[in-house]
């Protein structure tokens, strides 16, 4: 990976600790004047960063495919949005079930996704990747912290009882388990990363633990998604589209940040169209609530998603560099 892609990724980095850092300070100085933050600006948060998620996911099909032959371009297409209405139907006909697996499909996939950005950071930097147990001890706790860790809070039940009735039990017995499980190998995992000198991959964890701990369940993996998984996925894109890799090849890095975010902004409507559709058409299978219909829907494209980024995640994690 060439060089010029290094303040690409560097600028993901930053930027994704300064918004997991500012949204605790914003929690911290709204329970300066209330004691309690009211789930409706939970709501409206988590709904905000949500969104700012979607569009880094919505252009699978430019980096995934030539566009050439036109039949396989359609092809591949046609096939991403069945395995999504798919998905998605799953998951809102049978939604305990669906939302255990996709939460665990979700974790996996974030904690390998951003391993696989440390790795391409490093292809950029000219440095050696990270060894693979390095890779794994970093990216269970990455992925697990911000999923499981805010849903098995005490806050969880009320927020998520408001969401679908059907989901504040989801851990069922085993919660208090899934909790130290995860709070533990998280604990594992920074000591060992802070001994052998690899301070960065512990701040990390650090602030991921802070923010799964302190955040509301909502609003902690709303802020995750959006403003931490979505920002480094967007910096792998820009090295995979022509126009975003040649304008950073010039120098232009933050003009080529935006190339790859704009072609998927259009998700942002359209996942709110069809989630108001949703909502009016099926207020039984899809609950009355916008955010349960918005989340029925990332989780959806999120199957096809992880299936598409598992290459890129596989080269990525592998021992040889793309320069």
């Amino acid at each position: 990976m060439e060089r010029y892609l290094a303040p690409v990724y560097g600028w993901a980095r930053r930027w994704s600790r300064i918004g997991t850092v500012g949204t605790l300070l914003l929690l911290a100085l709204i329970r300066a004047f209330t004691s309690e933050i009211s789930l409706s600006i939970q709501l409206i948060i988590a709904l905000i960063a949500l969104l700012c998620g979607i569009p880094h996911g919505a252009i699978d099909h430019l980096i995934a495919i030539p566009s050439t032959p036109r039949i396989r371009f359609l092809g591949y297409i046609i096939i991403y949005i069945a395995i999504a209405l798919l998905a998605g139907w799953c998951i809102a006909s049978w939604n305990l079930i669906g939302f255990q697996l996709v939460l665990l499909m979700s974790a996996l996939h974030f904690g390998f996704g951003d391993a696989s950005y440390i790795n391409e950071e490093r292809d950029a930097q000219g440095v050696e990747r990270n060894p693979f147990w390095v890779e794994t001890l970093y990216a269970l706790p990455a992925g697990f912290l911000p999923v499981m860790l805010p849903l098995t809070d005490h806050r969880t039940l009320k927020a998520l009882n408001r969401i679908h009735p059907t989901l504040d039990h989801w851990a069922g017995s085993h919660t208090q388990i899934i909790r130290m499980s995860v709070l533990l190998l998280a604990l594992i995992a920074i000591i060992v990363l802070a001994i052998t000198a690899r301070l960065s991959l512990a701040v990390d964890l650090l602030l991921l633990a802070l923010l799964s701990i302190f955040a509301p369940p909502l609003i902690a993996f709303a802020t995750y998604f959006g403003f931490w998984h979505a920002l480094r996925h967007t910096a792998r894109l820009v090295p995979k589209l022509a126009k975003a890799d040649a304008l950073a090849n010039v120098g232009r890095w933050r003009t080529a940040i935006w190339a790859a975010i704009i072609p998927g902004l259009y998700a942002i409507g359209g996942t709110l169209v069809v989630a108001a559709i949703l909502m009016v058409k099926n207020p039984g299978k899809f609950s009355s609530s916008l955010l349960w219909s918005t989340l029925v829907i990332i989780w959806s494209l999120t199957v096809p998603h992880m299936m598409t980024t598992a290459g890129f995640d596989w080269r990525a994690l592998g021992r040889k560099s793309s320069q």
